[in-house]
């Protein structure tokens, strides 16, 4: 059987060595990087199916890491930082990553992380994902976007959020419901998470014709509504 390749990346040792010691305890092959360089690096000769990612690293940090793996890949990430305020949760989700853990965290809720967001992303159906409005069309295979016929740019968490409601119209979501279908099961995450996402689709998706639009159901949550 194939072990899953797993890349740490923190700027201290002790706390990669931890990490794979836990990690290939639980038959995971494990792969290590101490700055933002070499991370990239290691991740295209290794080609992990998962990374754990570090925040404050020497030369490029993790935002910038995040942004450039998820130029060429959809695999999942977890963001591993001692940075626990929201704002910076809800930046690393929307530059893409799967999950976020603060820390000091305990070894075993780390483990159990990397396997839920395995499963999500396991149990997805890759086959050709696309739904079509009138000049909306939404490609959830290879992750685009096109509004009136231009190519729009979105990270994926904001792709997804669209896609889901956009493949359910007129259907009202609660933001835990969102929360739910779109992060997974296991996202340790707030209701604010969904609003900034919202609210930014808002600034990039305007309808031209008022036959769809992102719509507020106040005091419930929101859907994709379909004239």
């Amino acid at each position: 059987m194939t072990k899953t390749r797993i890349l740490v990346v923190d700027d201290d040792v002790n706390i990669c060595e931890l990490i794979r010691l836990y990690l290939e305890k639980e038959n995971f092959e494990v792969f290590t990087a101490y700055d933002g360089n070499n991370a990239l690096k290691v991740f295209r000769e290794s080609a992990p199916g998962i990374v754990i990612l570090d925040i404050m690293l020497p030369g490029l940090d993790g935002w910038q890491v995040l942004k450039e793996m998820r130029k060429v890949s959809s695999i999942p990430i977890i963001m591993l930082t001692a940075k626990g305020e929201t704002f910076d949760k809800v930046l690393g989700l929307e530059l893409g990553a799967d999950d976020y853990i603060v820390k000091p965290f305990d070894t075993k809720e780390l483990v159990a992380r990397v396997k839920a967001v395995l499963r999500r992303y396991e149990h997805k159906d890759f086959g050709t994902q696309e739904v079509i409005y009138p000049n909306l069309v939404i490609n959830k295979s290879n992750y685009t976007v096109k509004l009136n016929g231009k190519d729009i740019e979105l990270p994926p968490k904001e792709l997804e959020l669209l896609y889901f409601l956009a493949s359910n119209p007129n259907k009202v979501f609660t933001r835990e419901q969102l929360l739910e279908h779109v992060w997974g099961f296991d996202f340790y995450g707030d209701s604010r998470t969904v609003d900034v996402h919202i609210k930014r689709l808002r600034e990039k998706i305007k309808s031209q014709n008022q036959i769809w639009q992102l719509k507020t159901v106040w005091s419930v949550g929101y859907k994709f509504e379909v004239k």
